[in-house]
């Protein structure tokens, strides 16, 4: 099929599919612009449509999936959200509405008019390169459309895509030309629930630390400093020994395994405590910067200057019918931190929050900032990002689609510095550590990781919500791991230990569906109705709930 050919298919299935509370959609879309706006279609963006979960199904049993983001936080993450388990939080009475619309809507007239064909041809075109492989959107934003213009000043003030998707033997990214990008690709156990493939979307996610640590003592580029910085940063964020090549420390004069001595090094250990005068130090020009105090390190915490890519994709299908990434993007997610915030400043930030929801219930968030520059946490990042239009072609998101990230990055216990991935960065006994693309390796044959306590993570998180996805509507789930009388399936659960494919990875029929649900959302630009693919509308969200209700959870599970 031709690209012209699958054009016009999915015009045709907009106009078959794609009506229905359009005139009220169209009325909401119409007071959205790029810049900040005092008219928001949903001023509590912030907050997701999972959190309007119903908890307890019509016969009164109970399905915990609030825990994994409302727990109690871990050191320098000071939110403790494990009261979330017991009641619905909503202190303020604009937030007991669900705005998020799209969750109780029907797209089957859209789905079924779109042909497996037509959805496959779609996913496989990249949104991201031109076919003389040249970034679509770093061109467009050179000159960028007015209306992308948040600042009126004739130019993009904020990032410009820059990744190549050209990863080498160690995960770096290369330019056509062999330059670095400072761009490291990593592999990582996806977060429970959403984010899992099985849910409607694949992901990838790169790490660029700031050009000092990129550079040797003499100011020069040095993959192998680079290379030892990042092993200190994950050490530093995961808490935890990171293996490493053999490395002769008396080149770089810092001692990496904690031995006592500047001898041969095979990892990076972890031992940090201030208060006994314990410290890790990172190599070249940044270690010289951070004796400087110029440059910061903490347990927990990323540098300043530290920048995330996450690009958000659909399910395509390789010549086997497995799931893979598509070449098509929905969504390029860039997070930046501008700014150092000690233990203190970030215990202090938490305890506010509590005396703000007290003292003023019925105040919303706001951020500062813009849809060009990014919006601002509070907390030492900033967030920006791109999102396909009608045409699939990648937009900045507005500022009410952009508010969208900032309430799971910055409101929720689950976060290390409000950055989800590289803390579940896999590493040492892994494939390359962890410093790989998914199109090298696929997940599968991935172990299951191991929570604090030693339970397996994800089969935790099946027996207290055995549907693998907050709206309990993940039925091919369900039926993988339990029974018609809800047991458990012990064979599957064992499969799990040592495949995170088993769970991860939708069936073909099932990936295809999920992306023409996406599809459909896409052609209205509905994405202030919310983005989740769903299959069909779900009977478990409230649409209204009252602060305080009870969930109906008696346990927290931490």
């Amino acid at each position: 099929m031709s690209k012209q050919q699958t054009f016009v298919l999915l015009i045709l299935a907009c106009l078959a599919g794609c009506s229905g509370q359009q005139s009220e959609l169209e009325q909401a879309l119409s007071k959205q612009t790029f810049t900040r706006t005092n008219v928001m279609y949903n001023e509590a963006a912030y907050v997701p449509a999972q959190c309007y979960t119903k908890t307890q199904d019509e016969q009164g049993n109970s399905y915990n999936s609030c825990y994994a983001c409302h727990a109690n936080g871990k050191r320098p993450n000071y939110i403790n959200g494990t009261d979330l388990q017991l009641e619905y939080g909503f202190t303020a009475e604009y937030l007991q509405t669900n705005r998020w619309k799209n969750v109780f809507r029907d797209f089957s007239a859209h789905t079924q008019s779109l042909t497996d064909e037509a959805i496959l041809s779609y996913v496989r075109e990249s949104n991201y390169f031109s076919e003389d492989g040249e970034i679509v959107l770093a061109k467009k934003l050179k000159s960028p459309p007015k209306k992308w213009d948040a600042n009126n000043n004739g130019k993009w003030d904020g990032f410009i895509p820059d990744v190549m998707f050209n990863f080498d033997q160690n995960g770096f990214d290369r330019t056509s030309n062999g330059e670095y990008t400072g761009w490291r690709v990593f592999a990582y156990a996806p977060f429970p629930g959403a984010f899992m493939p099985t849910n409607g979307a694949t992901d990838d996610v790169m790490i660029r630390l700031p050009s000092a640590f990129q550079q040797n003592a003499q100011g020069n580029f040095d993959i192998h400093v680079y290379q030892l910085n990042l092993a200190i940063v994950e050490a530093l964020i995961q808490e935890k020994d990171i293996s490493i090549p053999v490395t002769d420390e008396q080149k770089y004069q810092v001692d990496l395994d904690k031995n006592g001595e500047l001898s041969i090094a095979q990892q990076v250990t972890y031992k940090w405590a201030p208060k006994q005068d314990v410290y890790m130090y990172y190599v070249g020009k940044a270690g010289l910067l951070q004796q400087q105090d110029k440059v910061k390190a903490a347990a927990g915490l990323f540098p300043v200057g530290s920048e995330f890519l996450h690009t958000v994709r659909y399910l395509d299908l390789n010549e086997q019918q497995q799931v893979q990434m598509s070449a098509r993007i929905k969504e390029v997610r860039y997070s930046k931190k501008v700014s150092w915030n000690t233990y203190a400043q970030l215990q202090n930030a938490a305890l506010s929050e509590i005396k703000e929801k007290h003292d003023f219930p019925d105040r919303l968030r706001t951020f500062k900032g813009d849809s060009e520059t990014g919006l601002y946490t509070g907390l030492g990042w900033k967030y920006q990002a791109f999102i396909e239009d009608k045409q699939g072609d990648l937009r900045p998101q507005t500022y009410e689609e952009t508010v969208f990230c900032m309430g799971c990055h910055s409101g929720i216990s689950a976060t290390t510095d409000l950055n989800f991935s590289f803390a579940r960065k896999l590493n040492n006994q892994e494939f390359k550590n962890g410093w790989y693309h998914w199109n090298e390796k696929s997940i599968a044959g991935t172990a299951e990781p191991q929570m604090a306590d030693g339970r397996p993570e994800f089969a935790t998180y099946l027996k207290n919500n055995p549907w693998g996805d907050e709206f309990r509507t993940n039925q091919e789930v369900y039926n993988k791991f339990f029974d018609n009388k809800s047991q458990t399936k012990s064979e599957m659960f064992d499969a799990l230990q040592h495949d995170l494919s088993v769970l991860m990875l939708p069936s073909p029929q099932r990936a295809v569906a999920l992306n023409k649900a996406y599809h459909a959302i896409v052609q209205e630009q509905s994405y202030i109705w919310g983005r989740t693919p769903l299959l069909a509308p779900t009977n478990n969200v409230h649409q209204f709930v009252e602060s305080g209700t009870p969930t109906g959870l008696e346990v927290i599970v931490k």
